[in-house]
């Protein structure tokens, strides 16, 4: 009896999505994804007890889910860091779901997956000697680096945290900003040290983390007998996309015997822009690195990296233990063997994931199309979106900057003269950022810088623009202007610049 799943016909059953995927990806006409009730009445059904079809789920597809799929690839959605992918980050995915489904074992999938991670050291200036790995995204980037921290600081003290845990290392402590992503906190409870484990040093009149105090700090658990693990580094955190001094914080780490660990999981490609480069410092010191492909290289969502400085030390963390069933036989002199005899390049040690799929292969692929030259002036055109979006800012009477852009983030909200008090300013800028994101044209997100509410666009979408910048900044005003006049909460304003 054959399978009841259809295993032929997939030019056919591409093609069929293509016009809708095609129509999609124009992002014309009103954002359906908003109708909940529509799609959600042609979609929530009893587990069918006979299966549909293939015809049936291809036209749920082509009708139901594609039209309503999320648009955060349109020029004007701005409000994460991360976007769609481009047109060949995407085929290179279906390519690799099909031919190369497991990205062990000898074939060009897995060769791929050592030249994409050997490609984006060289574009980021990490060592060639540093390990990389992929992952599924920077919460796994950053636990496989603090990983290997904290394995580095139980092997100093005589223990193997891999093999035996945690329970002799004493009072383990990692130390960042409080701008520190929040997925460093959920990689320290994985990994046993606690979320207590974490230390956030404020930051000092110039946005950027008081080291004097940090190092006070590892010398005062030093002196009590803890164990300084890793100091987190952000390079672009996801606020206001402050960069920390990176290389004074991997001196100091060193110093004082702990490992720096570097999140550049969305600013890491800021290095490429020589109006910030300098902010990065050597980032050889950098004894981890993460970097989302996915974010601003505009992979398919799913794809990090972590690059790790000595591979042994990767292996010790995420040893596999051997398995009967999985060795592989090497071929006997002479015999020319075929693709099983054993595991291809890279290793299976190097990181938490077994089955993977072949994320190498779409790096490569993006890289390969645009080249080192084609990613730089991605990231210069995505900063001087920013900084567009600043000026404008600076220039109108009715917008107020409240963070100077450093990469491609800008913070800014609309305060309209006559208009002080601040928990007002928090509803007006509130209410504009719904109506804003309402009306599709820009779609921001918001943060608080100082206590207040920002208006925060992420430029990293490769189908953005200048005139994607200047029409955030007009919705903004135009929005603002009638929030305010329905209002009558602040004076007129009469004509403005801006």
């Amino acid at each position: 009896m054959s399978d009841p799943a259809r295993i032929d016909g997939l030019s056919e059953a591409v093609a069929r999505l293509l016009p809708a995927l095609e129509r999609f990806t124009r992002f014309e006409g009103p954002d359906l994804a908003a109708r909940r009730s529509v799609w959600r009445a042609a979609l929530d059904e009893p587990l069918p007890a006979t299966g549909a079809g293939p015809d049936a789920v291809l036209e749920t597809i082509e009708r139901v889910v594609i039209p309503h799929g999320l648009r955060v690839g349109a020029p004007g959605f701005l409000g994460w860091i991360t976007t769609a992918p481009t047109t060949i980050g995407a085929a290179a995915q279906l390519a690799a779901s099909i031919a190369t489904p497991q990205r062990w074992w000898i074939s060009p999938g897995n060769f791929l997956e050592v030249l994409a991670l050997r490609w984006l050291a060289e574009l980021l200036g990490l060592p060639a000697t540093h390990q990389g790995i992929f992952t599924s995204g920077g919460s796994m980037a950053n636990l496989v680096g603090l990983a290997a921290a904290r394995q580095q600081a139980g092997e100093r003290r005589g223990l193997d945290p891999a093999r035996d845990g945690i329970a002799a290392l004493p009072g383990p402590r990692v130390y960042a900003s409080t701008e520190v992503h929040h997925v460093a906190l959920r990689a320290l409870a994985v990994l046993g040290m606690g979320r207590r484990a974490l230390r956030m040093v404020p930051l000092d009149a110039g946005h950027k983390p008081d080291l004097d105090l940090l190092r006070r700090w590892i010398d005062e658990d030093v002196s009590a007998g803890r164990t300084p693990v890793a100091v987190i580094a952000s390079a672009g955190e996801a606020n206001a996309g402050d960069v920390d001094p990176i290389e004074e914080m991997a001196d100091l780490a060193h110093e004082l015997g702990a490992w720096l660990h570097v999140d550049g999981a969305y600013g890491g490609f800021g290095v490429l822009d020589e109006r910030v480069r300098h902010l990065y410092g050597d980032l050889a010191k950098a004894d981890s690195f993460a970097v989302d492909p996915h974010k601003w290289l505009a992979a398919p969502v799913g794809i990090g990296s972590v690059f790790v400085r000595e591979a042994a030390l990767l292996a010790r963390t995420f040893a596999l233990e051997p398995a009967d069933y999985a060795m592989a036989a090497p071929p006997a002199e002479g015999d020319p063997g075929s693709p099983w005899d054993d595991f291809g390049e890279g290793s299976l040690d190097y990181g938490p994931d077994l089955a993977a799929p072949a994320r190498g292969l779409v790096v490569w692929a993006i890289l390969k199309e645009i080249g080192a030259a084609g990613m730089r002036a991605r990231v210069a055109r995505d900063l001087d979106c920013a900084r567009r979006v600043a000026a404008r800012a600076r220039a109108s009477d009715e917008l107020e900057l409240l963070a100077e852009p450093v990469l491609s983030i800008c913070c800014f909200r609309y305060r309209p003269p006559g208009l002080d008090d601040e928990d007002a300013l928090d509803a007006l800028n509130e209410g504009i950022l719904r109506a804003v994101q309402a009306r599709g044209r820009a779609v921001p997100s918001s943060t608080r810088i100082g206590g207040r509410l920002a208006i925060r666009p992420c430029f990293i979408n490769p189908r953005s623009t200048l005139a994607d910048a200047d029409a955030l900044v007009d919705e903004v005003l135009t929005v603002g202007r009638a929030l305010v006049a329905a209002s009558g909460d602040a004076a007129d304003p009469g004509p403005q610049t801006g």
